[in-house]
């Protein structure tokens, strides 16, 4: 009787076959970098741009994360003697204490090369373009962001660097191919071992919305084309005004502005105001609307008509391409790659000025890119000629040319820009350059560019 008290304890004991086993959930993804808001800029500072509105965004409880594409090292450096890599390591703590004066602390850097041009097809290059594009749309992936916030990608005159141009373009680029399983598949693949180093078992990801920030002089081009925040309204949570946010976050980049900054610590609350008002600091904030795959208006509110929760993937949608006659001649360089990747992303809306614009240091030269087509079965002779403004010359690239049959080439006229009179670079009208290109007596292209010339600019 014993033994078979004991072996009817051990059955209760045991487990039964058949009975319910311990449900145990899947892992989800790691809502600690959740994002609602992911802004994608250049340098460190460049995040400044949108610091205003990022603030109010906070207050409202949404989530931010912000990529720079580069750590900014061929900036200069007033705050100490690092320069190159070392430079970029102070820049990228510098960043870091500046979104952290918001709250911000889930901060990437892509390690792009910083490029000191306005030509965004160097910025993609020296960024290694399509590893750079992976890591963001990675982290698209990863951050999982309602919207995205980027510079505007394309050529204004104001500071128009090349860098600034690529982040837009890449942010662009992610917000198109992060929904799809097909781009970059080992990062959406399954893991298949415990400590799995190719498979990354992320999951596809829609962001919603994309807005553009421009940095144009003029910013009249974009009035109407998204919305507007002020900058005066005071933050719940840091009770100042949101501009006075943006000051003291800007604060912690010594090395980009350290006389102005010490200039700042000794003014008064009411010259700072004043400082900032002369310096745009006041200005209200205006975003371009990118795209919107959830519906509202174009100047309504960044968070319009969303709602928590994935979105399908949405395919991009291509305007056809341009009819253009047998033999032809068009802008090339930076203009005709904008024109290209907007008719490609469904941008067709996206401001940009008529004619192409650029502001160029005096004294050095102007090029002037072509593309030159001949779509007959026959070699075309084809004639380049430049109209200038006084004191501007031509350095190469007029004259005569064969375009072979079915032939696309690239072309070039470079123009000597003079040096800067007496009047006041700041008053420097816009002058007008055209380049015309003729075949058997026939105009098979007109290229019109508007130039500005500065005492200093960045490199063509």
């Amino acid at each position: 009787m014993k033994r078979l008290a004991m072996y009817s304890v051990l059955f209760l004991l045991l487990p039964h076959r058949g009975a319910a086993q311990d449900v145990k959930p899947l892992p989800q993804a790691d809502e600690r970098y959740k994002a609602d808001i992911l802004v994608v800029v250049a340098h460190p500072d460049d995040e400044g741009a949108a610091t205003a509105y990022v603030a109010r965004a906070m207050d409202e409880g949404k989530r931010i994360a912000v990529a720079f594409g580069t750590h900014g090292d061929s900036g200069g450096n007033e705050a100490g003697p690092e320069q190159s890599a070392a430079l970029g390591a102070v820049r990228e703590i510098e960043a870091r204490r500046a979104l952290a004066t918001l709250g911000i602390t889930n901060v990437w850097f892509f390690g792009g090369k910083d490029t000191a041009s306005q030509n965004v097809l160097r910025s993609l290059a020296n960024w290694q373009h399509g590893a750079a594009l992976e890591q963001l749309v990675r982290l698209v992936r990863l951050t999982r962001p309602e919207v995205i916030l980027a510079p505007l990608p394309g050529t204004f005159i104001g500071e128009d660097h090349g860098d600034h141009q690529a982040a837009g373009v890449m942010a662009t680029e992610a917000f198109d191919l992060a929904g799809d399983p097909t781009v970059f598949p080992s990062q959406v693949a399954g893991s298949t071992g415990r400590r799995e180093i190719y498979m990354e078992n992320l999951q596809p990801w829609q962001v919603k919305k994309i807005y553009f920030f421009p940095d144009a002089e003029n910013d009249e081009i974009f009035r109407g084309k998204g919305p507007e925040y002020s900058v005066k309204d005071i933050s719940k949570s840091l009770k100042m005004p949101y501009w006075r946010v943006s000051v003291e976050s800007f604060r912690m980049h010594q090395t980009q502005a350290k006389g102005y900054l010490d200039a700042i610590s000794k003014m008064d609350e009411v010259q700072i105001e004043k400082m900032a008002a002369s310096d745009g600091w006041t200005d209200a904030q205006r975003f371009v609307l990118g795209k919107s795959l959830v519906g509202g208006t174009v100047t309504g509110d960044i968070f319009e008509n969303i709602a928590p929760g994935a979105i399908p993937f949405a395919r991009p949608s291509a305007a056809p391409e341009p009819e253009r006659p047998e033999v032809s001649a068009e802008l090339g360089g930076p203009w005709s790659y904008y024109a290209e990747f907007r008719r490609a992303h469904g941008l067709s809306q996206l401001p940009h000025p008529e004619p192409p614009e650029i502001a160029l240091q005096a004294g050095t030269t102007l090029a002037v890119p072509l593309w030159l087509r001949n779509r007959t079965g026959a070699a075309r002779e084809v004639t380049l000629s430049a109209d200038l403004p006084a004191g501007w010359t031509v350095q190469g690239g007029a004259g005569k040319f064969t375009l072979a049959a079915k032939q696309v080439a690239a072309a070039r006229v470079d123009i000597a820009l003079p040096e800067l009179g007496d009047a006041d670079p700041k008053k420097q009208e816009p002058h007008e350059v055209t380049v015309r290109a003729e075949s058997n007596g026939q105009s098979i292209g007109i290229v019109k560019l508007r130039v500005v010339l500065r005492k200093r600019a960045l490199p063509q």
